[in-house]
């Protein structure tokens, strides 16, 4: 049996706290909110996991000390923007050689550094070790099947968190690629967002392109205006980016006005011209047929 400090009273933190107690260790919660460690001390349940309790035997606490002291392991399950104050918080209480297991994801915006590097320049004493993989707080905590990889710059460490977390439902596997990991956990929804974008913009070049060609531009002219088409996106996101702080109270008119642009176009141009001539029905057929395409995209892709 080890002893494990969560460092984080959030969902992800109390999933893994569960498996952690379940495989038989013994697991102790600390939160910087009070309130949090209240709840849980209370309920034995987070809010955001409802129907997942926890024994009545584990400690949650709002002291630094009490949860890093005489730990085996440290599991770092704060929200990114957290990472630096918290591991700033627990260095006076790490000792040499003390292994940490960062669980978020994130890239520091200021300094571009991951969390690994944020804990190892907060805490150089500590041997830091990173988990990533696709799982889900609600999915750990309920036992459903999950697969997860561990980074860790020595292989004994990294087999020794593998071997804590290792069940019947939670498989983990080992990697030395700690920065790859990362990397891969933060801007899997970046690329993901990217790819549906440029998903989409795919038809809505071709609506140009296309009756173009019909009416005798060449296929290279055709295709330049129906890529020009689509320019003023990185135009406007460049804008957005730069003026984020003065638009973002403005941002649900611009989207409901963005949104009400498309569906006028929808409904103004591509319908009624998809019913003239002979292909009405295809037209309405391929119309109905894109819909549920990009539905499916926009939710595979988040």
């Amino acid at each position: 049996m080890a002893k494990v400090g969560i460092i984080g009273g959030g969902s992800w933190g109390i999933a893994l706290a569960a498996l952690l107690r379940k495989n038989g260790h013994e697991i102790t919660v600390w939160s910087a909110l009070e309130t949090e460690i209240e709840m849980l001390r209370e309920n034995h349940e987070h809010k955001m996991l409802p129907g997942v309790k926890l024994p009545e035997d584990m400690v949650f606490t709002t002291e630094e000390k009490a949860a890093a002291e005489g730990m085996d392991l440290l599991v770092m399950a704060v929200a990114s923007s957290y990472t630096r104050v918290t591991a700033r918080r627990f260095a006076p209480f790490t000792e040499a050689g003390q292994k940490i297991l960062n669980v978020a994801k994130g890239i520091e915006e200021a300094t571009l550094m991951t969390l690994s590097e944020i804990i190892e320049q907060e805490i150089p004493q500590a041997d830091v070790a990173v988990m990533s993989g696709p799982s889900h707080a609600e999915e750990v905590g309920r036992g459903l099947p999950t697969t997860i990889v561990v980074g860790a710059k020595s292989k004994a460490t990294a087999e020794y968190i593998q071997n804590l977390f290792m069940c019947e439902t939670f498989r983990v596997y080992v990697s030395p690629d700690i920065l790859g990991m990362e990397l891969g956990g933060s801007l899997k929804n970046v690329v993901a967002l990217a790819a549906g974008i440029a998903i989409q913009n795919v038809p809505e070049g071709a609506i140009i392109s296309l009756p173009l060609r019909s009416e005798g531009f060449t296929r290279r002219r055709a295709f330049v205006y129906g890529a020009l088409s689509g320019i003023v996106e990185p135009i406007a996101a460049v804008i957005t980016i730069l003026l984020i702080d003065s638009l973002l109270p403005m941002m649900p008119y611009l989207l409901g006005f963005a949104a009400g642009a498309m569906l006028y176009v929808v409904v103004e141009e591509l319908i009624p011209e998809a019913q003239q001539g002979h292909h009405s029905n295809l037209g309405t057929l391929t119309f109905a047929v894109g819909f549920i395409v990009m539905m499916i995209l926009d939710v595979a892709l988040g």
